[in-house]
């Protein structure tokens, strides 16, 4: 095992929310004994993790997890869930919930549905916040077939489960994602305001965007696409 290893294994640990900022990373010796590394691979693994921005040195009480750890997407916290169970990290909350019917004319969002543009979906909506700040925008489309099968998609309240899992269970088709997708674009007003940037009238503020696109084995299923507030931390490798 090498130290890649090692740093895989904690930063899977956080990005799941079983260590939260401030949490205690085991001492050196603990985490030699654990992997039956050396010092120096343990040194480098925490380097990796301290230039990451996810853990940071905290005198008596050694290496922690950082304050400010990574703002994952939403394809993470459907692996979250899947793990334990988990919707959201410690500290972690979300707001402004929305849910609506639209005429989508978005020509990436009709691409990867095969939708025709002004074709009816459902689009919901919601912000997450990481200690009260607002960190990322959710948002996700759904074409009618796949609400169809998973009606509570069009529904104005929070999903208990993941649309995914429904999905398989009442079809018996299996959910994949596709490849995840980033590039960076200027911020609408709407966002803006739902990330409470305080920046001048048609500033150019730009943001992280990642996307991806839910399949079964004959159709398009949902499109969903985060946006980020500048500054975060957002990891792309799958």
């Amino acid at each position: 095992m090498g130290y890649a290893d090692v740093a895989n294994h904690f930063r899977a640990r956080i990005k799941s929310g079983e260590l939260a900022p401030g949490d205690a990373l085991p001492s050196v010796a603990e985490i030699r004994n654990q992997f039956d590394v050396a010092a120096k691979t343990v040194s480098r693994a925490l380097g990796v993790l301290k230039s990451e921005g996810l853990v940071t040195s905290r005198g008596s009480l050694g290496t922690v997890v950082a304050k400010s750890p990574l703002v994952i997407t939403g394809t993470d916290r459907l692996d979250r869930m899947s793990r334990n169970g988990r919707r959201y990290a410690p500290g972690e909350t979300s707001s402004g919930h929305r849910v609506m019917r639209r005429s989508v004319h978005d020509a990436d969002v009709c691409k990867a549905l095969d939708l025709e543009p002004g074709d009816e979906a459902v689009i919901r909506i919601r912000v997450f916040r990481q200690d009260g700040r607002p960190t990322s925008i959710g948002v996700s489309v759904y074409p009618p077939h796949t609400v169809n099968a998973v009606p509570e998609l069009a529904e104005d309240e929070r999903m208990i489960r993941q649309f995914d899992a429904l999905y398989t269970e009442r079809t018996g088709r299996e959910v994949t994602k596709g490849q995840r997708a980033g590039h960076v674009r200027h911020a609408s007003q709407d966002e803006l305001d739902a990330l409470e940037i305080d920046a001048p009238p048609h500033a150019a503020v730009p943001v992280m965007v990642v996307t991806v696109t839910f399949h079964d084995d004959e159709n398009a299923l949902g499109y969903w696409e985060d946006v980020y507030a500048p500054g975060s931390r957002v990891p792309m490798s799958e």
